[in-house]
């Protein structure tokens, strides 16, 4: 099957499934797609291409597409199949950072090399994910509503979709693919594993304490550098300047923060790092694009 422009799901929709397909199937998006992509291949190998970016992605590796950029997927040449489950989703805001050392280009993530150990979990965590969609609360189910079937697979294997209609359903989906990327992304090579290994040990400083009082001096001291020398080395191999890679962990930090407390704006800067709420929501709305407050009242709008 080859699909150009295939119609993609609305921006705010959650969708489950799984395929299993041979050589000849494609999709193409030119316009790209208002929601986010997930894909876990379980064997045989796609070809992704989005951004400018193209990769082969086999057993093990986890393609993650943001949305709004051209992008074709399809069974890779010289493979005689591509089974994968996929998740059409919205991402939380906190995932960006655990994304970030996997992008080969802009919204384009390849999280690769999945130890094999991790493989069966990771596939029962989708399975999980495809019965939560379909989930149903026990206190809305009606006495006479018949319980949901599950869907049972095709000839081909392929499984759903199912789409979380309901609140709960969409949280229990989100959560279980939050399961996947903290799987993933704590065990898979990185691009960036071959860097100098004090740079990589200044972004776990950061990521472990966001709101701790960093400075260059402070995390140059931590790895054995003078700041000089470890602000251009960090900026060469990240692609910032050390402090701007500090606000954009405090500022994913606090929007983790805004989900699931009710701390206030001025306690959620505190615990960020942030001097004074008028610098948080600077530099919360650089990153976001809308104040805190704004971020917070559309999320309890969505729930």
């Amino acid at each position: 099957m080859t699909a150009e422009d295939l119609p993609v799901p609305a921006a705010e929709l959650i969708i489950v499934g799984h395929f299993d397909k041979t050589p000849g199937y494609a999709t193409r998006r030119s316009s790209g797609s208002p929601s986010w992509l997930l894909m876990w291949t379980q064997s045989g190998a796609g070809l992704v291409e989005q951004a400018g970016a193209s990769f082969t992605a086999g057993p093990g590796d986890l393609v993650v597409l943001a949305s709004g950029a051209a992008q074709e997927y399809r069974v890779a040449p010289g493979r005689d199949r591509w089974r994968f489950w996929w998740v059409h989703f919205q991402p939380r805001p906190s995932w960006y950072g655990r994304l970030g050392p996997y992008a080969r280009a802009a919204g384009c993530h390849l999280v690769g090399g999945v130890p094999g150990a991790l493989h069966d979990r990771i596939d029962g965590v989708f399975h999980r994910a495809l019965r939560d969609a379909r989930w149903i609360s026990p206190a809305d189910d009606h006495p006479l509503r018949p319980a949901p079937i599950p869907e049972p697979p095709s000839a081909s294997g392929e499984l759903g979709p199912a789409v979380a209609a309901s609140g709960p359903a969409r949280e229990l989906v989100l959560g279980a693919i939050e399961e996947v990327l903290v799987l993933a992304t704590a065990s898979a090579r990185r691009s960036g594993d071959g860097g100098d290994a004090r740079v990589r040990r200044a972004l776990a400083l950061i990521a472990a304490e966001p709101g701790a009082p960093h400075s260059v001096t402070s995390l140059a001291r931590a790895v054995a550098l003078s700041s000089s020398r470890f602000a251009h080395l960090f900026t060469s191999e990240v692609g910032c300047p050390p402090m701007r890679a500090v606000r954009q962990a405090r500022v994913r930090h606090a929007a983790r923060l805004l989900e699931v407390t009710d701390m206030d704006i001025g306690q959620v800067a505190a615990a960020s790092g942030f001097v004074s709420p008028f610098h948080f929501s600077r530099a919360f709305r650089q990153e976001y694009g809308l104040p805190p407050r704004d971020y917070r009242n559309r999320l309890a709008r969505n729930r």
